[in-house]
């Protein structure tokens, strides 16, 4: 040997502890022996030094071998032990082996000593060097399973016949079982009953050319919890040898959010379809609505009440108003509404609007709000959120034919990623507020529920809806930077949430302007638009009230009125998207002579061409088109009267 053996020799007779070092000696080994001859020197010993081999007397005053073996074992394990002895009986031996002695030996057969000591240091080093890598292994298979543990998607391993050999805890999280319950029972006990043939089959093929198939290849797949949900899920496996058994490493990942990003993409994308439609007719329609419904005013104003020809045009003026309000729904739905921001409270609203939802619903609906206190504000379009709260009213109202409970709730929330993962909404993290609104109706099934936001969708007979109702309020929702979710179930009633975005400010303490009373004036207006008819009309309608009129069809026809004009202008009236200059563009240009002048700006185009033009300030006067003559006298005596 290349070191040298040191032994603890526990001998009380002097004469056999020389026998002893002599029989070692002969074998031209290096030894370094320790001689002790009681119980205390032993113990000391072991106590104090280490040693690679003890070797003992069985008979000792006050001592004995098997008490000897127990403390060499406490106080040093992995040394081998050999008990040796003047008298010997079977059962003597047996129990010194049970005890853990590595061998036992007659003083009187000594030439066995060497033999014995060279097997006990030799099955020593191979039981250090296995316990060594019995460790290793141990950490290593620790090390594995803290990286697979901290993996995000479920790992299992998977023996040639399905059986489970080894999961993470991300497979515990998503299938709802723990460590123990998996662990040797079919993989099928993950997967719905009616893919287990299908599975089987696949498996079979699968081990007959393993290889690795990565994520997303081959069709969708569910997984099966152990609470009976199903999960959409991607697999990939690979090949994976342990001990010479061959296994199946599979990595499975939960793409229920994804799925939900998808659908919001595919809704998303049929609003933006819609939308650009919308957008495209939105201005050439919207100032045909204004000339028909104007001129329709106007000429009832000029015909008796209750005469035929007043009746014939009420109903033109009502055709005329339900289309401007189909288009004022397609252009919230597709989110190109023009927003008048204010920062409120959504307790205030539901309160003022609490008497209109009673007459709406109906007196067989019970209508219950259960505001949360210090609410957070948020910054909206408070007509817009009305909208969206009388839309939901009509649809819950609708759900119970025979009567039923309307509860709308408010409710701060701070939302993070584990809070949206669990409730299924895409939201950036941050503060919200909640407007709940739950029915205790019909309830919505699954495959409506995936369509309800569809514009022109619609469950209700012909001729009892458009199909916008639920579109505009998602529109409306998405423009306001929010989010919609839905729970329903069938017999058991639906529950909206709102999801808005807290806003920094507080609350306006007056959330309206107050309203001014259409009234005639004296005052000169400039009227700025390219389209004859639209000209035409606002004309008569100031005209009308009192006012002196003058009338451009361009930027450049302004320019050049004014300048001839030498009279006091006292408010423009200007479209915001005319061929060449711009409305804001005249304006900006004309306040260098005309300091004093105020401006309205009208527009029949969308949200996105104002922005453009650079009008949505809400400083700025605007009149969106259709507009009502009422509208646009209201707005021109709020204007002039306003300070500034």
């Amino acid at each position: 040997m290349e070191r040298t053996i040191r032994v603890l020799h526990l001998e009380d007779d002097p004469g056999d502890a020389a026998l002893i070092s002599h029989k070692l000696a002969v074998e031209g080994l290096a030894w370094d022996i320790v001689h002790v001859g009681d119980k205390a020197h032993f113990e000391a010993a072991l106590a104090r030094e280490s040693f690679d081999l003890v070797i003992c007397d069985y008979n000792l005053p006050g001592y004995d071998g098997l008490t000897a073996i127990k403390r060499a074992q406490e106080q040093q394990p992995d040394v081998p032990v050999i008990v040796i002895s003047g008298t010997v009986g079977e059962e003597m031996a047996v129990e010194c082996l049970h005890q853990g002695a590595t061998d036992y030996l007659l003083k009187d057969r000594l030439e066995r000593l060497a033999p014995a000591v060279q097997r006990a240091l030799q099955e020593a080093t191979e039981r250090r060097s296995r316990r060594e890598a019995e460790q290793r292994l141990r950490e290593s298979e620790e090390r594995y399973r803290l990286s697979m543990d901290l993996t995000p998607d479920a790992i299992l391993i998977v023996d040639r016949i399905g059986r489970i050999q080894l999961l993470n805890v991300a497979t515990e999280r998503l299938f709802g079982y723990q460590r123990a319950e998996l662990l040797g029972r079919p993989v099928e006990t993950l997967i719905p009953t009616r893919y287990h043939q299908v599975h089987e089959r696949h498996r079979h093929a699968y081990d007959q050319a393993a290889q690795v198939r990565f994520m997303g290849a081959g069709p969708d797949l569910f997984g099966l919890r152990r609470d009976g949900t199903e999960v959409p899920v991607e697999v990939s496996l690979g090949p994976f040898e342990f001990a010479d058994e061959r296994l199946v490493i599979c990595v499975v990942r939960d793409i229920t959010a994804r799925r939900q990003l998808e659908a919001q993409f595919r809704q998303a994308q049929k609003m933006q379809s819609v939308g650009q439609l919308a957008g495209g007719i939105a201005h050439d329609f919207n100032n045909l609505l204004t000339i028909i419904n104007g001129t329709t005013e106007l000429a009832q104003a000029q015909v008796p009440a209750g005469d035929p020809v007043w009746e014939d045009l009420q109903e033109i003026r009502r055709a005329g108003e339900r289309a401007a309000a189909l288009t004022r729904q397609l252009l919230a739905f597709s989110r190109k509404q023009i927003q008048q921001l204010q920062v409120i409270d959504l307790n205030t609203v539901v309160t003022e609007m609490e008497k209109m939802l009673r007459r709406l619903i109906g007196e067989d609906i019970d209508l219950v709000f259960v505001p949360t206190q210090d609410l957070g504000a948020v910054k909206v379009d408070p007509g817009q959120i009305e909208q969206v709260i009388a839309n939901l009213a009509v649809n819950a109202r609708d759900a119970m034919p025979r009567g039923g409970k309307l509860t709308i709730e408010t409710h701060n929330v701070e939302i993070d990623e584990s809070y949206a993962r669990q409730r299924g909404v895409a939201a950036s993290p941050g503060p919200y507020v909640i407007l709940a609104m739950s029915d205790t109706g019909v309830g919505i099934d699954e495959v409506t529920r995936g369509q309800i936001f569809e514009p022109f969708f619609t469950t209700k007979d012909p001729g009892k809806g458009t199909g916008l109702g639920l579109s505009t309020v998602y529109g409306i929702v998405k423009q306001s930077n929010g989010l919609i979710w839905v729970y329903s179930e069938v017999g058991k009633g639906t529950t909206f949430k709102i999801y808005l975005p807290r806003a920094a400010e507080r609350a306006d303490a007056q959330r309206r302007s107050p309203t001014v009373s259409p009234g005639r004036g004296t005052e000169t207006i400039l009227i700025v638009e390219d389209v004859n008819g639209l000209r035409l009309l606002a004309t008569r309608i100031l005209q009308a009230a009192g006012y002196t009129v003058l009338t451009a069809v361009s930027a450049e026809e302004a320019f050049l009125s004014l300048t001839n004009y030498k009279d006091p202008v006292h408010l423009m009236v200007t479209d915001i998207v005319m061929p060449g200059m711009s409305g804001p563009n005249l304006a900006k240009g004309l306040r260098r002579t005309r300091p004093e002048m105020k401006v309205i700006y009208m527009s029949g185009y969308t949200d996105d061409a104002v922005v453009r033009h650079g009008v949505l300030d809400d400083s700025m006067p605007f009149v969106s088109k259709p507009f009502s003559t009422a509208d646009l006298i209201r707005k021109v005596r709020e204007v002039l009267d306003s300070q500034g």
